[in-house]
């Protein structure tokens, strides 16, 4: 369900398109991208815009009720995780509820973006800054 306004008409129809335990990914330049989801591809160069940006521009639109993220990010990637974790937290705070948080196997979660309605490709180039947003609802 929408929470405010976002400037990528595209993305923002996406959003408010969601119901319910429905998801959407947001990825890094390198997730594979399944041929069911919708595409929405950010990309421009290496970085633009950053994982966390998009993040963070989506989940201002979008009320989430819990989170995928791969357990590799926690060797591979842990000071992305710990910023994105603490975006997380905000949004709890923001919201007014608790975010769940699952840890899968990189490939269980390249499994689950199949089953999501859309896959946000950003710029981002650093392991596994992907992460799966699971629709909650506002009331």
């Amino acid at each position: 369900m929408k929470k405010g306004t976002l400037l990528n008409s595209e993305i923002s129809a996406l959003v408010s398109r969601l119901g319910h335990t429905d998801s959407l990914v947001i990825g890094d330049a390198g997730l594979p991208i399944p041929a069911g989801p919708q595409r929405v591809d950010l990309a421009l160069t290496q970085g633009i815009p950053s994982f966390l940006q998009v993040v963070k521009a989506v989940t201002d639109e979008m009320q989430v009720e819990s989170v995928i993220i791969a357990e590799e990010i926690k060797s591979h990637n842990p000071q992305l995780l710990s910023e994105l974790s603490a975006l997380l937290d905000l949004l709890q705070q923001h919201q007014g509820n608790t975010i769940a948080i699952s840890y899968v196997s990189h490939q269980q979660f390249k499994q689950q973006t199949q089953r999501s309605q859309a896959v946000i490709r950003s710029g981002e180039c650093s392991p596994y800054a992907n992460i799966i947003l699971c629709a909650g609802v506002t009331f």
